[in-house]
């Protein structure tokens, strides 16, 4: 331990003696980081409660475990640990939705009712451009999740389009998808090396640099007896086209392959070839 001495009192001279002593530099943080385990932690992610050093490793630690890094508001917390805290977190949480919900209401692109007639509507439309669209009864999590709507100025449907990338395990949700843009168009932003978001080019970096190297299916929602089926989507036609004379149920599902491992996908087109003859 440190510690600083000044003159000692003596006979002498009669100065005093003083010891004084300096505490050591308290670290931040008993916690290592996470990702490097080098250096002392410094930060701590809202969501998932791991330690981080810097700001590289922040930003490693949301790739390599899909974190966004968010607080989850509605994590359950037992009676027992409940504090003020939480109270006041709960309160802004309830103001928060109050605000969302009178924001939402105030949008006039988005439809507020999810009445018969609305639904109704909204299959017509699909109808007339050669979409069998299904609706899910009220409770079901698609039926919640969904925000397509049908734009009466501009005669076009704006989906709500979810994209799985099996080779990444990955998962996106794209709302407000304009019918007349391109497939390649929508997956620029995911896997182009340019214009895709940075985040996601690194969760998705087997995908980067190939996009006329992707195919990308969705399956045949009419079920039948036997392994899934799926259509091929043209990824040069854009939403419209590639969804006339297919059943929609609720929003488009669509797949994002690589070429090299879209044998496996079953298409709707084969289920009638006969199997290749054994010599």
């Amino acid at each position: 331990m440190d510690s600083l001495l000044l003159p000692e009192a003596s006979g002498l001279d009669g100065d005093p003696e003083v010891t004084m002593t300096v505490n050591p530099k308290r670290k931040m943080s008993l916690e290592s980081c996470e990702t490097c385990g080098s250096e002392e932690a410094k930060y701590k992610c809202p969501r998932c409660m791991k330690y981080s050093c810097s700001l590289p490793c922040v930003k490693k630690h949301k790739v390599d475990s899909a974190c966004n890094g968010v607080r989850d508001k509605t994590a359950f917390v037992p009676l027992s640990t409940f504090s003020d805290i939480d109270l006041l977190s709960d309160y802004r949480f309830l103001e928060d939705a109050a605000r969302v919900s009178d924001c939402s209401s105030r949008d006039t692109t988005v439809p507020r009712n999810t009445t018969n007639r609305f639904l109704n509507f909204l299959k017509n439309r699909a109808r007339k451009h050669d979409i069998d669209l299904k609706i899910l009864p009220i409770g079901f999590s698609k039926r919640r999740a969904n925000s397509t709507f049908f734009h009466k100025k501009e005669q076009k449907f704006y989906w709500h389009l979810k994209l799985i990338f099996p080779e990444c395990q990955a998962e996106y949700t794209e709302k407000r998808v304009p019918d007349d843009r391109t497939l390649s168009d929508i997956l620029k932003n995911y896997i182009d090396p340019t214009e895709s978001d940075p985040t996601i080019r690194q969760r998705l970096k087997e995908y980067v640099g190939s996009l006329c190297d992707v195919k990308v299916f969705m399956e045949a929602e009419k079920k039948m007896p036997g392994p899934k089926r799926y259509y091929e989507l043209d990824t040069s036609k854009n939403l419209r086209e590639n969804l006339q004379k297919k059943t929609i149920i609720e929003f488009p599902t669509l797949y994002v392959k690589m070429k090299g491992f879209s044998e496996e996908m079953v298409l709707v087109d084969q289920e009638n070839k006969p199997a290749p003859s054994v010599l």
